[in-house]
């Protein structure tokens, strides 16, 4: 019997479940934060290479350090076994200064000995030049010069004598990329491959010319960039964009950028750079980046209209309202979640470890497919779809039915349940890849391009107006399918912009595109 005033025994305990419940709450927060802390030091101190080194997974070891937080350690899962043969191990490359090129001219530099030490130093007798010994160096040299265009004027005498008027005819000169401006094609080209492959911001840029003993004005690049791009540029640019969307597979990404004066913005708001890129395997590599103040569906589906081909990227919702296209998903983002899960745990292991030992596995079908050579009457996409069909599915299989199995034990979240409910949530998506020999595994390799634009914004930071930014768009397009076609990019941008102000705005410019280009193999 309670007192008067007490609380009853139903009270009671409800208050310790509540109790209980905001416990487990706290107790899930804590470890959500522990392991942002954890992964937020090693993305500032520690190597950001993915790459996943197998160890050996200490069954007892990992059950005696067990926590609240490691109770969805499951037993360790032995994958199916294909038949697939054991990848032998890298060879390091070899070591040692490379070859010069052979492709660069060779200029001699003669060292003779002086007439009086030509004298043999034994019997005094004089000496005969027997062979030579042939070193090479590098020899690189920067020099700015002053272009006098000299156009002659030729007048006529007679009509000087007896006319009202004298005719005056002035030699022609070709058209220039920029009327008005000093720069010529070859400076041009010089300045945007610095910007754009280089990533030197403009006012370095500035300090560089200043340097050569030729002073140009941050302000006069940037109207350099602005101008070849949208006078002539462009033209490239949009021929690609038509030649992309009939490749048969197209894969699709964004990334930040940020615009100081971008009308009813702040100067502090995220626009984006759209990525798009045409497959590993195609015989016109295309990569264009397309400037939008924002994220939404509309960007992409204005971009690549009907498009009805293969659509490869990430989870994010707006690649998926492109009706008419088949999607699949980044086999790479489901695997980057399970890193970051293992990089997050106190001690390696458990079930981030399980499961990147799957998609290992599944890698290695794809380096093998690469390899592989096609049967007699087989082709290369029938080829890898058959060594899917042989070793990649049963490894799906058993990966879907141990996620299934772990869902229920992980935190929510957790790393761990990220990684467990992204996978599960994008399956349909991740897998379709082994149906269709065509499809890659993953988005990697427009992701390698965007590096590129992303390692370039660390030092140029932003654009400063949303021409500067479309223009930016433009010229790392075509630099990104320069590096894809592997064109050197200063000697296409200079054949390019000598040729293109010659040619009428519906002249055929085919040839003018880099895959068309002579290909170099030192290229980017």
């Amino acid at each position: 019997m309670n007192r008067p005033g007490e609380p009853t025994v139903e009270e009671l305990m409800a208050r310790i479940a509540a109790l209980q419940a905001q416990n487990r709450q706290l107790t899930e927060r804590v470890v959500k934060l522990e392991e942002e802390l954890a992964l937020a030091r090693l993305h500032r101190f520690a190597p950001k290479s993915e790459k996943h080194i197998d160890r050996l997974f200490n069954e007892a070891e990992q059950a005696a350090d067990e926590d609240a937080a490691d109770n969805e350690d499951g037993d360790v899962v032995t994958l199916p076994d294909t038949g697939l043969p054991a990848t032998e191990g890298a060879t390091g490359k070899k070591r040692g200064r490379k070859a010069l090129p052979e492709n660069l001219p060779r200029e001699r530099v003669e060292y003779d000995l002086a007439d009086d030490e030509k004298a043999c130093p034994c019997c005094r007798h004089q000496m005969h030049r027997m062979g030579e010994t042939v070193t090479e160096q590098l020899h690189i040299e920067v020099k700015a010069k002053v272009l006098q265009n000299v156009r002659f004027k030729y007048a006529c005498r007679h009509c000087d004598r007896t006319g009202i008027n004298t005719p005056i005819v002035i030699a022609p000169m070709p058209a220039q990329p920029l009327p008005g401006s000093i720069t010529t094609a070859s400076t041009l080209a010089f300045a945007l491959v610095h910007k754009y492959v280089d990533g030197t911001p403009l006012y370095r840029l500035a300090q560089a010319f200043e340097r050569a003993g030729a002073p140009v004005s941050r302000g006069a690049l940037g109207h350099w960039v602005i101008g070849s791009s949208e006078q002539h540029l462009s033209r490239i640019y949009d021929t690609l964009k038509l030649r992309l969307r009939s490749q048969p597979l197209i894969h699709g990404d964004e990334t930040t950028v940020q615009v100081l004066k971008e009308k009813d913005r702040e100067a502090t708001s995220t626009s984006y750079m759209w990525a798009y890129r045409s497959g590993e395997d195609s015989d016109e590599p295309i990569v264009l980046l397309d400037y939008q103040p924002g994220r939404g569906q509309i960007h992409p589906q204005t971009f690549l209209g009907d498009y009805r081909g293969i659509v490869m990227s990430d989870g994010y919702s707006a690649w998926r309202t492109l009706e008419g296209a088949t999607h699949i998903g980044c086999m790479a983002h489901s695997r980057r979640r399970f890193v970051d899960a293992l990089k997050a745990r106190k001690k390696g292991g458990g079930p981030p470890e399980q499961a990147l030992r799957f998609f290992e596995h599944l890698y290695r079908v794809e380096r093998q497919a690469r390899d592989e050579k096609p049967d007699r009457g087989e082709t290369p996409g029938q080829c890898i779809r058959r060594l899917r069909q042989q070793h990649s599915i049963p490894v799906l299989n058993a990966l879907k039915e141990w996620l299934d199995k772990i869902a229920p034990k992980v935190l929510p979240d957790s790393k761990l349940g990220d990684a467990v409910s992204y996978t599960l949530n994008q399956w349909e998506y991740l897998t379709r890849y082994a149906e269709d020999g065509r499809m890659p595994i993953d988005n990697n390799l427009l992701e390698r391009d965007i590096r590129i634009f992303a390692t370039g914004r660390k030092s140029w930071l932003f654009s400063d107006t949303v021409n500067g930014a479309k223009a930016s768009a433009v010229v790392y397009s075509l630099m990104l399918t320069c590096r894809a076609s592997r064109v050197e990019p200063l000697a296409w941008l200079r054949h390019v912009l000598t040729e293109l102000p010659q040619r009428a705005d519906d002249a055929d410019i085919t040839d003018l595109l880099p895959f068309n280009f002579p290909k170099t193999a030192t290229a980017a």
